[in-house]
């Protein structure tokens, strides 16, 4: 099982990768902690399992997840995340994860739900079951909100999540290699899409929809 680490926490990788090492027929590629990166890697390693934290700088797991498909059809996304609310749920299972295990799982689950990705079936940990049973009890007694997040391009999803984070158009438009006037015309489409016009409200709803860490906020 070939294996690709995203985490953005250096220590964190760095466990990880002496744990994987110890399970028998599992090789890590390699590892980084940048979404971004992560998706070069992908590109480039085509690996069997990319196990995958949320919460990346500048491009976040779950468009990450969205967008390996594309790259890598072969491979299967398994994230490790700290983040066990429905709303981090169900937003990476629509990306199209293969699993969802938590960070505070045991050692041998961390095997089983790798080896379960990469036989092609479905994994979640035992308290992200409970999320998904409870968010589908939830739907039977009343109609689900939409998540405005899905009326954005992907393109405009990162760029909200590079605002939400604190960039300036300027270093939005270097980072992502394009011109100021494209990071001003995504914004400005992403503003109409939302009906949000001010930054402290698209940091707001970034954070609660899961875009971006941080604690929940009201409207």
């Amino acid at each position: 099982m070939r294996v690709l680490l995203t985490d953005d926490h250096q220590l964190v990788r760095a466990g990880l990768r002496a744990l994987l090492d110890t399970f028998g027929g599992v090789t890590v590629l390699a590892e980084c902690g940048d979404g971004q990166e992560a998706l070069v890697l992908t590109n480039k390693l085509q690996p069997d399992v990319l196990l995958l934290d949320l919460s990346l700088p500048g491009l976040n797991g779950i468009e990450v997840a969205r967008r390996v498909p594309k790259l890598s059809p072969s491979t299967r996304v398994l994230v490790l995340s700290m983040h066990t609310s429905a709303e981090y749920v169900a937003q990476a299972l629509r990306a199209g994860v293969a699993g969802y295990l938590v960070k505070d799982s045991a050692v041998e689950e961390l095997k089983v739900a790798l080896d379960s990705v990469s036989q092609g079936r479905t994994y979640l940990s035992p308290a992200i079951s409970q999320t998904v049973v409870a968010g589908f009890l939830r739907i039977t007694e009343e109609t689900p909100a939409a998540n405005p997040l899905d009326l954005l391009t992907s393109r405009q999803r990162e760029i909200l999540q590079l605002i939400a984070e604190g960039n300036g158009t300027r270093a939005i438009a270097e980072r992502l290699d394009v011109s100021v006037k494209t990071v001003e015309a995504h914004r400005t489409q992403l503003m109409d899409r939302l009906d949000i016009h001010d930054v402290p409200s698209l940091v707001r709803l970034a954070v609660r929809h899961g875009l971006v860490p941080g604690e929940p906020v009201g409207p």
